[in-house]
């Protein structure tokens, strides 16, 4: 079937079957690699995207269900890398192999729009389900912290270039 859906503030046909997993729409289709492919479950959130600001685990999401909604990844999180939360995980190191940051970024990313000055719970409580086998949690809980003070100050400058920006999307 023909699927148009929002993707970015883009909008894309593709043809597809109802129950294919919009992980694989975005990556196959799309060429969106942000997203990763963990478990296939909706358990790890390596796939994590946006669904009219909400995360959502693409891998288990059929792109039948999408309709009109927009979907955000990383890729559309900003164009330019300056997204508060990209400056944070640079500024505080937190990938190690990078495999799920772009998930952890994305659930973190819908914390923020919620709540600006989340809490160590707030924090743990939205990113419960985002896992990292490398364990950076302190980091990541850090980095969210540190993109909440980002967002509130008043901007000057983009603090990343879109090349750092693709090191934290691959």
């Amino acid at each position: 079937m023909r699927y148009t859906i929002n993707v970015n503030g883009k909008s894309s046909t593709v043809d597809a079957s109802p129950d294919m997993p919009l992980l694989w729409v975005l990556r196959d289709m799309l060429d969106l690699t942000g997203a990763k492919f963990g478990c296939g479950a909706g358990l790890c959130g390596a796939c994590t995207v946006h669904q009219d600001g909400v995360a959502i685990r693409s891998c288990i999401t059929p792109v039948s269900s999408i309709g009109a909604k927009k979907i955000t990844t990383i890729e559309g999180l900003s164009a330019d890398g300056s997204h508060p939360l990209q400056q944070a995980w640079q500024e505080m190191d937190v990938p190690q192999c990078g495999y799920c940051q772009a998930g952890q970024i994305m659930s973190a990313a819908a914390l923020l729009a919620k709540k600006p000055k989340p809490t160590d719970a707030d924090i743990n409580s939205a990113m419960d389900g985002n896992l990292c086998r490398c364990a950076t949690y302190i980091r990541i809980r850090a980095a969210i912290h540190k993109a909440a003070s980002i967002a509130a100050a008043p901007s000057t400058s983009p603090r990343t270039s879109s090349g750092e920006a693709a090191k934290i999307e691959r």
